[in-house]
């Protein structure tokens, strides 16, 4: 191609939407299963359960510390399937491109996506692009679909946890959040906070083989918080979280206690909630803490009986109950 931005010409069918699929996004994404001349992928598929989801991400900016919006996508993805027990088998990919956007970054964050799904053991299967005029959207746009397959007998979910059951982080809560906010150079702030944009699946895998294993879950929007109060609305219990026992970066905390930011309600993006029977929970600890991804990880409450709600107990013996979130703490930030 010899473009230096995007038209709404790449995006009406023709020659340079051809161009712009085989140059840009065939060129990083190419594998036997990606026919960009083909409406449909077949896909290979052995024994066990399939399991589906999908995303879509609209992050501002479009390139941060410790990732961009192309690895966030493949990363966004794969968690949702990894912490349903599945591994990752194929993803889908929609771009929505704005006119105008300069042809290197998209060039950029394809072939950083294209890394991360290399990385995370999943093929780009299927894909579609489209163009909208300049104005109409925040520079780039991305959905997907992903396909992932789980061994039959893993039965998680909020359906399964018990009173008395622990509840554990893989590692500090916050960190994307903030990170993009800083990447926006916003009140004057800078940092060398990256993201924690990764694949969860090392960490999920550690644990799936645990008889008490019960619910996981990425905080991504709404944080620790927000996936707490789902566990307690959906079981009727009580999240009781220990503050002192949370791991909290302190370059984030120090930013949460300038501009009234709560890091219990910040997304992650390659951090796990886990909900484990009291009697694994030191194992699920030792097998996440072996890892580079959750050397931080630690126990940070209990359910307990009670009202469905979400309880913070503070180190000077006091509570403050967490409110489920109404308002998005920060804009675009997955």
């Amino acid at each position: 191609m010899t473009d230096t931005y995007i038209t709404l010409a790449h995006g009406n069918g023709g020659r340079y939407m051809r161009e712009l699929i085989e140059d840009v996004f065939a060129r990083h994404l190419g594998n036997p299963l990606l026919d960009i001349n083909a409406d449909a992928a077949r896909l290979p598929w052995d024994a066990g359960e399939l399991m589906f989801t999908t995303d879509g991400f609209t992050v501002q900016p479009l390139e941060f510390p410790g990732g961009n919006i192309g690895s966030l996508a493949v990363h966004g993805t794969v968690n949702d399937l990894a912490v349903a027990g599945a591994t990752p088998r194929y993803l889908s990919l929609n771009a929505f491109i704005e006119e105008g956007l300069p042809l290197a970054q998209l060039d950029r964050i394809v072939a950083s996506l294209a890394r991360a799904a290399k990385m995370a053991g999943v093929v780009v299967a299927a894909g579609d692009t489209k163009v909208v005029r300049r104005g109409e959207g925040g520079g780039l746009y991305l959905a997907t679909a992903g396909i992932g397959v789980r061994t039959p007998g893993i039965e998680l979910g909020m359906q399964t946890i018990q009173t008395g059951d622990a509840i554990l982080v893989s590692g500090p809560v916050g960190d994307h959040g903030i990170a993009v906010m800083l990447a926006r150079e916003q009140f004057g702030l800078k940092g060398e906070l990256a993201s924690d944009s990764a694949s969860v699946l090392p960490l999920t895998r550690a644990v799936l083989g645990l008889p008490g294993l019960r619910f996981m879950r990425d905080p991504t929007r709404g944080g620790l918080a927000t996936v707490a109060h789902e566990i307690s609305r959906a079981t009727g219990l009580q999240a009781d979280l220990q503050q002192a026992a949370i791991p909290v970066r302190d370059q984030v905390s120090a930013v949460c206690e300038m501009l009234g930011y709560d890091p219990y309600y910040l997304a992650c993006e390659g951090r796990v909630v886990a909900v484990v029977a009291q009697a694994d929970a030191a194992a699920a600890l030792a097998a996440w803490r072996a890892l580079p991804d959750g050397q931080d990880a630690a126990l940070i409450g209990h359910m307990q009986p009670g009202r469905a709600q979400v309880v913070l107990h503070t180190p000077l013996g006091g509570t403050r109950i967490l409110d489920e979130l109404e308002d998005d703490p920060l804009p675009r930030i997955c």
